[in-house]
């Protein structure tokens, strides 16, 4: 257990899904925790998981669908590099005239054996995004994120949440 963090919860497994409205947007849905600020309640995620529709196999191209899971609010498909997304996953079919190969890749959808959490939702809710490039249908992305509600030590509650919004 993080120091400062009191687990008031069992496991909890939170479901989401998000559709592009259109073919090769970046969309974005809001997953509302409903924690209360008042008692300092933040969410730890232990591990989450996502999948993506394929890309779609267009003779001659190349196609792909990227989905992300971030602690705050994003105007583009954010990678791992950015500050408050925790876990990403990429879909790709490459493509020319002669034939196809497909690629799959993830980052930090779970955290490490020495870590003891993967991030910690200090606001009310989480977001979920994905994009494709070059399909010809929309793409879906279905995902859970677990871990337990914890209550936070005032000093510690205040570091979480002005860091969650300072880094959006």
């Amino acid at each position: 257990m993080v120091t400062g963090l009191k687990a008031t919860s069992a496991l909890v497994s939170i479901g989401f899904s998000v559709t592009e409205p259109a073919l090769n947007t970046f969309t974005e849905t809001q997953i509302d925790l409903n924690l209360s600020p008042l008692d300092r309640e933040v969410f730890v995620v232990l591990s989450a998981n996502m999948d993506l529709g394929f890309p779609d196999n267009t003779a001659g191209a190349s196609s792909r669908v990227t989905g992300a899971i971030t602690t705050t609010r994003q105007l583009t498909m954010p990678s791992l590099a950015d500050a408050n997304c925790f876990a990403v996953k990429n879909e790709s079919i490459r493509g020319n005239a002669i034939g196809a190969v497909s690629f799959s890749s993830g980052g930090n959808e779970t955290s490490p054996t020495n870590q003891e959490f993967l991030t910690i939702v200090a606001t009310n809710d989480f977001f979920a995004q994905i994009q494709g490039v070059g399909n010809v249908n929309p793409k879906v992305l279905a995902g859970k994120v677990y871990g337990y509600r914890a209550r936070a030590s005032a000093d510690i509650f205040a570091a979480l949440v002005q860091s969650e919004v300072l880094s959006a």
